[in-house]
C-alpha cells in the first residue's frame, strides 16, 4: 500500500496512515472519512463482493448507491476469508497496516481470521477496531441489531413523535451514520495512543452505545431552548416540543424559527408590529414566551401565512430572527449557497452515471478534504496490493481470545495528557468538541465572559450548574476573559503561545473581527491548530446567517423526512439535538488528524466544519437517489420497506413498543416459527423479500397480534433468541437498568459538587486495551479557575490578577448568586 496526498501542493493530515476496511453493512462511512483525510484505505471484500453492494437504493443498472458513496477514495481488493489462504493473505496485508476495521459478528470473528486478539498477537502494533451491534461483551453480545433496533433500545425513539401518536422512527440512515463518525474518532484515538506507546490496541466498539451517545443522547448536553432541563424527566408519552423551535405555514411551504435570546425576541416583536399584549419586558425571558405560545404563535402564523418562504427568510435577517425554510431533498442540491461553496461534486458511481456527492466533511487549511477518486470496482487493486509475501495467520489450533477483549488494563493511559486546548465553544457542538479531548487527558480551558454567556449555561431554576452543562463540560477549567478588551486579547495571545489547539463555533468572521484569526494566532504559535464550526460554513451567501441545529435540519431537508407521512404538519424533530453531537465528532477527528500531521511536520493548520454539510454527507445515498429519480425520497414514518415485518409494534402495557426488523429469507423463516405462523414458510407469496414487502399489511397484522400479548422485553428476547433483529423501546430513565448497557458501563458516575450524587454520565466511546476510561471530573463554574490559570500559565502575580479583575479584563468567580 502506498500513501497519497490531497490536491497538488496539499498534504492531507492522514497521509501515510494505512487502513484495511472490512466494514460491511454498518459504519462504512468510517473508512471513507479517514480516506477523505488522506489515509490509504483498502476496502477488502469477499468473492462476489460485499453484501452492501446488494443493498439499495440502486442505479438503473443495479449499482448500489450506498456502497458507491461510502467507498469514495477507497481502493479495493478481494480476499476470501473462508479459506486458509485468504486468511493468510489478510494477515500479510495487516503487516503493513496501521488500522484494521471490521464488522464481523462476535461468533464469526475467529472463523474469518478477524478475532481481535489473534490479529493483535500476530501484529502487536496494529489497531484492531471491532464494530459490532452490541459489543464483544454483555448479555446482548450475540443479538442482531439494526438502525431501528438501536434507536429503540438507545432511548431516542421514546421521545420521537407527537402526543397521542405512536412513536415515530427517525430517518433510517441516521443511526448508522452517527455511529460511523464515533467509530472514526475511536479508531484515531487508539492510533494516536499507539504512536506514543508503540503498542497496538483492540477497540471494542458497540453501535448501540454509539447511537445512544451521538444521536441526541439522553445523558448528554442539550440545546439552550431546554434551559438545562433533561429529557430524563419527560412525560411518559411523546412530549410536545413543537413550541421550542416552531414551524409555521408559509404561502408556499413551511418555515421554522428559533427565537431564543432576548435580542432575537425583540426583533420578532418589532417584526410583529410591536403588539401591545407582548410589550412587557417579561417576554425577554424564554420561559415566559413559551408559556404564552398559545397567544403568540397565532400572531406569527398570521404574519407568515401570506408570505413566501424566501420573503420570510429575507425579512428575518433584517430583524435578527433566526429562520429557515423547510426544504425537501429535491431542493437541497441546487441551492445557491451550496453551488457557491461547491458543496457537491459529481461522482461516477456506475459507467456513465454520475450523481452529486458531498465533497468531504471538513475543510483543512481552507481546502476541502473531499473526493480524489470514485469508488473501486470489485477487486480493482488486486495486482498491486496482493503481490505480497505470505505471513502465516493463526494456526489450525487457534481458538481465539475467550477472555476480556480489553485486556491489559494496567497499560491503559490518557493519550492527550500534556495537550492544552483553548475552548471558546458554546452550546452543544462547542461543548462536545472540547469535552472529547478533555475526557482523554487534555487540559481544556473554557474561555468565557459573562457579558456574552454560553447559552448552555441557561438554567430555568437559577442554579449555577445544570446536569446538561455538567455533561457537556466535564473535566474542563474556566477562565473568565474579556476578548474585546485590548489587554484581554493580549492575554489570549499569550495563552495561544502555550497551547496546541483553539476551538470555536462563533458566527464566521467573529474571531477575525477580534484580531484573533488564524494568521494572528499562527504568528505567536506556528504549530497552533485552529478549528471552527458553523451552521452553513465560513463562505457562501448564507455564511453570516444565525444557525441552530433545528434550522440546519430544516434547510437540509431532514425535518421534511422526520415526520408522520400522513400529517402535513406532523414534524417531529423539534426536541432532537442533531447534528451537534456528530458534528463535534467530525471536528474532533479532523483536529486529531492535524495533531498527527504536526508530529511529522511541526506545522499547525485549520479545520472548518459546516454542520449542514455533515447532514448532507450522511444523507448521501438518499440525495443521490433523489437526483436520479425525483420524488423518490420522502418521509417513511414507521412503514419500512424492502422486506417484512419491519417497523414498530405495540406490546402489552401502556405505550409499550417493540421494533422488529426482518432482513432476508432465513430471518423471516425464524420469525414465522416464533410468532406461530409456520405456514408462512411454505407460502409462495412470502418466499422473497419483494413478496413479503408486497404483503406487509397482512404480515404486520399477524405479528402485531402476537406482540400485543407480550411485554416488549419478552417479545424482543424471544425473537433475538432465534436470530431476529428486535428491541424494546426504552425511555431515558430506563437506560441505567438495561442489562447490556449496565454490563458495558455505558453510564458512569461524575463528580459535580453543585449537584446531588450520583450524577450519571456517559462512559467512553469504546472499550480499549491501551486507552484509559474517560475522566469524569466536574464541569466548571463561570471563571472558577481564572486566578489559578492566570498565575500558573501566564505567570501573573496575585496583585496583577486583582488589577485585571478590577478592570474587567479578567473575571473572578462569584461568591453569591444573582437573583434569578
Amino acid at each position: 500500500m502506498t500513501s497519497r496526498t490531497g490536491p497538488p501542493g496539499v498534504e492531507l493530515p492522514l497521509a501515510g496512515v494505512r487502513m484495511l476496511d472490512l466494514a460491511d453493512g454498518r459504519c462504512e462511512s468510517t473508512g471513507r472519512y479517514l480516506a477523505d483525510l488522506g489515509a490509504e484505505v483498502l476496502r477488502i471484500e469477499p468473492p462476489g463482493g460485499a453484501a452492501s453492494r446488494r443493498a439499495g437504493p440502486f442505479t438503473d443498472d443495479g449499482t448500489s448507491l450506498s456502497f458507491a458513496i461510502h467507498s469514495i477514495n477507497k481502493r479495493g481488493a478481494v480476499v476470501d476469508l473462508a479459506t486458509a489462504a485468504g486468511r493468510d493473505r489478510l494477515y500479510a496485508l495487516a503487516a503493513s497496516a496501521d488500522i484494521l476495521l471490521h464488522t464481523a459478528r462476535p461468533d464469526q470473528q475467529v472463523a474469518r481470521g478477524l478475532d481481535p486478539q489473534g490479529l493483535l498477537a500476530a501484529h502487536p502494533g496494529l489497531v484492531v477496531v471491532s464494530i459490532t451491534d452490541f459489543g464483544l461483551t454483555g448479555p446482548y453480545r450475540d443479538w442482531v441489531g439494526s438502525s431501528d433496533v438501536h434507536v429503540a433500545i438507545g432511548g431516542l425513539l421514546s421521545r420521537s413523535g407527537l402526543p397521542g401518536m405512536p412513536p415515530l422512527l427517525p430517518p433510517q440512515f441516521l443511526a448508522d451514520e452517527c455511529a460511523a463518525a464515533q467509530a472514526a474518532w475511536a479508531a484515531l484515538v487508539a492510533y494516536a495512543n499507539r504512536l506514543e506507546t508503540g503498542r497496538g490496541d483492540v477497540v471494542d466498539f458497540s453501535v448501540l452505545e454509539a447511537v445512544a451517545q451521538v444521536l441526541d443522547p439522553g445523558y448528554g448536553i442539550s440545546g439552550s431552548a431546554r434551559a438545562g432541563a433533561t429529557v430524563r424527566d419527560l412525560p411518559r408519552g411523546r412530549p410536545d416540543a413543537r413550541h421550542l423551535y416552531p414551524i409555521f405555514r408559509a404561502a408556499d411551504g413551511w418555515v421554522r424559527i428559533c427565537v431564543l435570546a432576548a435580542r432575537q425576541w425583540q426583533g420578532m416583536f418589532r417584526w410583529l408590529g410591536e403588539p401591545a399584549q407582548f410589550a412587557d419586558a417579561k417576554y425577554d425571558n424564554l420561559g415566559a414566551r413559551f408559556a404564552a405560545a398559545g397567544e403568540l404563535y397565532p400572531l406569527i402564523g398570521k404574519l407568515f401565512a401570506e408570505r413566501t418562504r424566501k420573503t420570510i427568510v429575507a425579512e428575518s435577517i433584517g430583524f435578527g430572527v433566526p429562520a429557515a425554510a423547510l426544504l425537501d431533498a429535491a431542493g437541497v442540491v441546487a441551492g445557491e449557497h451550496f453551488r457557491e461553496r461547491r458543496t457537491f461534486v459529481p461522482v461516477e458511481v456506475a459507467p456513465g452515471v454520475a450523481v452529486p456527492v458531498t465533497d468531504g466533511l471538513v475543510e483543512i487549511d481552507g481546502i476541502r478534504a473531499g473526493r480524489r477518486h470514485g469508488p473501486p470496482a470489485l477487486g480493482e487493486y488486486d495486482p498491486a496490493v496482493l503481490a505480497t509475501a505470505t505471513i502465516p495467520g493463526p494456526g489450525p489450533g487457534w481458538t481465539g481470545g475467550a477472555g476480556d477483549p480489553g485486556g491489559a488494563a494496567a497499560a491503559a493511559r490518557h493519550p492527550f495528557a500534556g495537550l492544552r486546548v483553548l475552548d471558546l465553544g458554546v452550546i452543544v457542538v462547542g461543548a462536545e468538541l472540547g469535552r472529547l479531548f478533555a475526557d482523554h487527558g487534555a487540559e481544556v480551558i473554557k474561555v468565557e465572559n459573562r457579558a456574552f454567556p454560553d447559552g448552555s449555561r441557561q438554567n430555568r431554576n437559577g442554579a449555577q450548574i445544570s446536569e446538561s452543562f455538567a455533561w457537556g463540560h466535564r473535566n474542563k477549567s474556566s477562565l473568565g476573559l474579556n476578548l474585546r478588551d485590548p489587554r484581554g486579547r493580549e492575554i489570549f495571545l499569550r495563552l495561544v503561545a502555550t497551547a496546541d489547539v483553539v476551538l470555536s463555533n462563533f458566527r464566521p468572521g467573529t474571531m477575525a473581527s477580534l484580531g484573533l484569526g488564524y494568521d494572528e494566532l499562527a504568528q505567536v504559535n506556528p504549530g497552533i491548530i485552529v478549528a471552527d464550526s458553523s451552521a452553513f460554513g465560513s463562505t457562501g451567501p448564507w455564511s453570516r446567517r444565525l444557525g441552530y441545529g433545528p434550522l440546519v435540519r430544516a434547510t437540509a431537508g431532514l425535518s421534511e423526512l422526520w415526520r408522520y407521512p400522513d400529517l402535513p404538519d406532523g414534524f417531529c424533530d423539534a426536541i432532537t439535538i442533531y447534528p451537534d453531537h456528530v458534528a463535534a465528532r467530525v471536528s474532533a477527528v479532523a483536529v486529531l488528524a492535524l495533531l498527527l500531521r504536526r508530529r511529522r511536520t511541526a506545522r499547525g493548520g485549520t479545520v472548518s466544519v459546516a454542520q449542514i454539510e455533515t447532514i448532507f454527507y450522511q444523507m448521501g445515498a438518499g440525495l443521490a437517489e433523489e437526483y436520479l429519480r425525483p420524488g423518490s425520497v420522502h418521509a417513511q414514518g414507521n412503514d419500512r420497506r424492502g422486506d417484512a415485518p419491519r417497523g414498530l409494534f405495540a406490546c402489552a402495557g401502556d405505550d409499550e413498543w417493540c421494533v422488529i426488523d426482518v432482513r432476508g429469507d432465513e430471518a423471516f423463516r425464524r420469525l414465522a416459527g416464533v410468532v406461530g405462523q409456520s405456514a408462512w414458510r411454505d407460502d409462495p407469496r412470502f418466499a422473497t423479500a419483494a413478496g413479503r414487502d408486497a404483503h406487509r399489511g397482512e404480515i404486520n397484522a399477524e405479528v402485531g397480534r402476537w406482540t400485543a400479548g407480550l411485554a416488549p422485553e419478552q417479545a424482543a428476547r424471544r425473537l433475538q433468541e432465534h436470530g431476529v433483529a428486535a428491541g424494546k423501546m426504552l425511555r431515558v430513565h430506563e437506560l441505567p437498568a438495561d442489562p447490556q448497557l449496565a454490563a458495558r458501563r455505558f453510564l458512569v458516575e461524575q463528580s459535580q459538587p453543585q449537584l446531588p450524587p450520583p450524577l450519571l454520565t456517559l462512559g467512553g466511546e469504546a472499550h480499549y486495551r491501551g486507552v484509559a476510561d474517560p475522566l469524569t471530573g466536574p464541569a466548571p463554574l463561570v471563571a472558577e479557575h481564572t486566578r489559578e490559570l492566570a498565575e500558573r500559565v501566564l505567570g501573573l502575580s496575585p496583585a496583577e490578577v486583582d488589577e485585571l479583575v478590577g478592570a474587567g479584563v479578567l473575571e473572578a468567580p462569584r461568591t453569591t448568586l444573582p437573583v434569578p
